[in-house]
């Protein structure tokens, strides 16, 4: 019962978020660029506290061009990134049609991508490269889609060819929901046949969610074809989120076996 009523509470909290967001949205395309960054970042550090996900400190400041790639598992990675580096997004086209979140992310500069549409897709990559040229931070998940979080999915090499095309460096950084153990959590996952409500119902009804950020080596897009590119990106993310979990299971067995110690019978 109690927890059914913080729920609630934080959801009045997020439609009042949502209305501000919403607001400030209609000024927001002609505000000075660094006036848009701060707004950008202040209003997704305040939804993930709404949500009371706490994000793991990193260092990402000196991320400031270039094209950011990470594997993708919830709506909310968005907002993860944003409340640590403003930065423009590439969304498929469906985001566009999110109740309330899909316009607001349409006034933040998001570009759409249709996909199927080889075109339309040509057209999104020239744009990306213009703007990367320009020393823009551009985001972007190779993955298409989003999962839980257990596997990293094939990464389409085409959404990369921007950032060797404009010979910027590309910056593979891997997102992990755990809760306070540090096991992997699935309370954010936006996947298969969950709807948007249903993600953030199951969001606002989480006492506690931890993000982590995982930066990797950076690579410099010129120096690869896309195809290795993608798959290089793909290794490190995969190889950093292996990592965090191989290090929960550590640390989950060595306590396992220090409490096994303490239960054996003593021999003074």
């Amino acid at each position: 019962m109690l927890q059914r009523s913080i729920a609630l509470f934080r959801a009045l909290r997020l439609a009042l978020h949502i209305a501000y967001g919403l607001l400030m949205a209609l000024i927001y395309p002609r505000l000075p660029a660094g006036m848009r960054r701060t707004i950008l970042q202040n209003w997704s550090a305040d939804l993930l506290n709404i949500f009371n996900v706490k994000l793991q400190a990193v260092d990402l400041g000196a991320l400031r061009n270039g094209l950011i790639v990470s594997n993708h598992i919830s709506w909310l990675d968005v907002f993860v990134l944003n409340s640590v580096v403003p930065m423009r997004f590439v969304a498929k086209s469906e985001v566009r049609r999110w109740p309330a979140i899909g316009w607001l992310c349409a006034r933040a500069n998001t570009l759409f991508i249709e996909r199927g549409n080889a075109r339309a897709a040509a057209r999104i990559n020239k744009q990306l490269g213009d703007l990367m040229q320009q020393g823009e931070c551009l985001a972007v998940f190779p993955e298409g889609t989003s999962t839980d979080g257990a596997q990293v999915a094939h990464f389409h090499a085409f959404l990369l060819q921007p950032a060797i095309d404009a010979s910027v460096a590309l910056h593979p950084i891997a997102i992990r929901y755990q809760d306070e153990s540090g096991a992997r959590s699935t309370a954010a996952a936006y996947f298969d046949n969950i709807s948007f409500g249903a993600s953030m119902w199951t969001l606002l009804n989480t006492p506690r969610l931890h993000v982590r950020l995982i930066p990797t080596p950076t690579l410099h897009a010129a120096d690869f074809e896309r195809r290795e590119l993608a798959r290089r990106a793909h290794e490190s993310i995969s190889a950093a989120l292996q990592q965090a979990e191989s290090h929960k299971l550590h640390i989950a067995l060595t306590d396992t076996q220090h409490s096994d110690t303490n239960l054996l019978p003593s021999t003074t």
